[in-house]
C-alpha cells in the first residue's frame, strides 16, 4: 500500500503544494456537511492515518491534534443546513469543499479529491474514488472533516438533548428515527431528508 502515490505524481508532474479533499455528513438526517482540505510536507506519513470511517473515535480524536500539527496548511468549512436544502446536498457538498480549499494559508497547485465529483476550483485537481484509502493527504482532510463535525453534534445535543444527537451523529438510526417521530424535526435537521420518515 503506498499512501503517497498520488502525492508523488502530482509532485513528479511538477506541482509543489498538493492538497488532499474529503468530506463528512452526507448522509445524516441533521446538521452541516463538512469538507477539510490538507497540504502536508512532501514525504510525509502520518501513523495510524486511515480512512476515517476505519478509525475509533478516540483515534481520530488524537489524530486530529497530529494532523493539524504536522500540515503545512489545513482548512476545515461547512455548507449550513440551510445551504443544503436550497442547493441540495451534492452541491452543498461540492461548496464546502471549495470553501475548505479556498481556506488553505498556502495557496495548492493541485487538488486531489475524495470521490468521483470535483468542485469548480481554479486549480488542477483529480478525483479519486475511495481516496480516503489510498490517499495520505485525503485520508488526513477525512479525519479532521470528520472530527470537527462530530464536535459540532456534541454540541448540538447539549442544546437538543432529546435527540440523542452525541450517540448517532445525525444519522438515520432507529433511536434518531424514533426521537424525530415523537419530538418532530428541530431546526438543525434537514426537512428535505425527512420526508419519507415523517409521512
Amino acid at each position: 500500500m503506498n499512501w503517497l502515490e498520488y502525492e508523488n505524481n502530482a509532485i513528479n508532474n511538477g506541482y509543489s503544494a498538493v492538497c488532499g479533499v474529503d468530506e463528512a455528513g452526507r448522509g445524516p438526517l441533521a446538521g452541516p456537511v463538512c469538507a477539510a482540505a490538507v497540504i502536508l510536507p512532501e514525504n510525509t506519513i502520518i501513523e495510524g492515518v486511515n480512512d476515517s470511517k476505519k478509525l475509533s473515535e478516540k483515534k481520530r480524536e488524537q489524530l486530529y491534534e497530529v494532523i493539524k500539527n504536522t500540515a503545512l496548511s489545513y482548512s476545515v468549512s461547512y455548507a449550513t443546513v440551510e445551504e443544503i436544502e436550497e442547493l441540495n446536498i451534492l452541491n452543498a457538498t461540492m461548496l464546502a469543499m471549495r470553501r475548505a480549499v479556498e481556506g488553505l494559508k498556502i495557496i495548492p497547485d493541485y487538488v486531489m479529491i475524495d470521490g468521483n465529483r470535483a468542485p469548480k476550483l481554479e486549480t488542477a485537481c483529480e478525483t479519486i474514488v475511495k481516496g480516503d484509502a489510498k490517499s495520505m493527504s485525503i485520508a488526513c482532510a477525512s479525519i479532521l472533516a470528520k472530527v470537527t463535525r462530530d464536535r459540532l453534534l456534541y454540541e448540538y445535543a447539549k442544546e437538543y438533548p432529546q435527540y440523542g444527537f452525541d450517540k448517532h451523529k445525525g444519522y438515520g438510526t432507529k433511536l434518531h428515527i424514533e426521537m424525530l417521530r415523537k419530538y418532530g424535526p428541530c431546526p438543525y435537521h434537514r426537512k428535505s431528508f425527512l420526508k419519507k420518515i415523517l409521512k
